[in-house]
């Protein structure tokens, strides 16, 4: 038996699915994402001759390292200016980044008390002098230590009087060192969500910068130490570690993509003899920053731009796809 179906019956259905799937794109749109792109670049006080970043694919700069000398004196030259010019002409925030993983040792006294104040006014001044927007404090490990909290106390007033910001680069491990007043103190957060494994435990080899660790990382500021998540910028790193034969190397992520073709896509290469290189691939980067969206936080943090690729490789670029 042959069914009629009348064509007015046929024309309302069909009317009625498009309406519904412009009603589920609609429940669904596709956005960009409002975040912010912190990027250090790393460099001997030659920053424009290391600077090899489309400046406008990020909104802050950490200048890493600005370090002073034993008697608290920065000698940072004019390269600094043209370098913070050129980023406020792409509306970058640019900060001088302090400390570092292997800091000058004498950082420590210059925070002791006798040493401390002259030491802040000198690092305030130096935001005036050379137009940087603000302070990014990277003191780790033993540099935590009793004059810590007095220390970004000070250099909080010191900067907020001058209408400067005042950033901080943590880790979690370290993080339970730092009483919650002092980390109130602090504009933003850069968690460093990388490091889990690598050259200082050569014999557990594996992801140094998993997607969960992030949440675990961003989780760990933003619930058990209660920052507001918008103060939050999750790390990532724009390098890998070889793990071979008991040893192991830091790569660029540009190295690692230019010798294995597809790795862009992944997050880890076999090598020749067994070795493994453990890195994030696009797909991860592209997973955290959804992430950092998702969560609400500020955005996203990164170490170092200049170990990025180019192209369709690029994670800074695809970073910006999605922003």
């Amino acid at each position: 038996m042959r069914y009629h179906i009348p064509i007015l019956f046929i024309t309302v259905i069909l009317i009625f699915a498009s309406c519904k799937k412009k009603s589920d794109e609609q429940q669904k749109p596709n956005k960009p994402l409002n975040i912010r792109v912190a990027g250090y670049l790393y460099s001997d006080n030659y920053w424009n001759d290391h600077l090899h970043t489309d400046l406008s694919l990020l909104t802050d700069l950490n200048l890493a390292f600005v370090n002073p000398d034993e008697n608290g004196q920065f000698l940072v030259n004019d390269d600094v200016i043209e370098l913070v010019a050129a980023a406020h002409a792409k509306n970058v925030r640019v900060y001088a980044s302090l400390g570092g993983g292997a800091a000058p040792a004498h950082i420590s006294d210059l925070l002791e008390d006798e040493n401390r104040s002259a030491f802040v006014g000198n690092l305030a001044d130096l935001t005036d002098e050379f137009g940087f927007d603000g302070v990014d404090v990277d003191l780790e490990g033993d540099f935590i230590d009793e004059n810590y909290a007095d220390f970004i106390s000070e250099l909080s007033s010191a900067l907020k009087a001058k209408d400067k910001l005042m950033t901080a680069a943590l880790a979690t491990w370290n993080g339970n060192t730092i009483h919650d007043t002092t980390l109130a103190k602090f504009d933003f957060i850069n968690v460093m969500s990388y490091d889990q494994t690598g050259p200082w435990d050569p014999s557990n080899p594996g992801q140094h910068s998993p997607y969960e660790m992030a949440l675990s990382d961003a989780n760990y500021y933003i619930i058990t130490r209660g920052i507001n998540s918008e103060k939050i910028l999750i790390g990532v790193p724009f390098y890998g570690y070889w793990f071979a034969a008991g040893t192991v190397e830091g790569l660029a992520y540009k190295d690692i993509v230019a010798q294995y073709p597809g790795a862009e896509n992944k997050d880890m290469v076999e090598t020749t003899g067994g070795g493994r290189i453990y890195y994030n691939g696009i797909p991860t980067i592209e997973k955290k920053v959804q992430l950092a969206a998702d969560l609400n936080t500020a955005g996203i943090m990164i170490w170092e731009i200049n170990q990025d690729a180019s192209g369709d490789k690029s994670l800074l670029n695809a970073i910006n796809k999605l922003r």
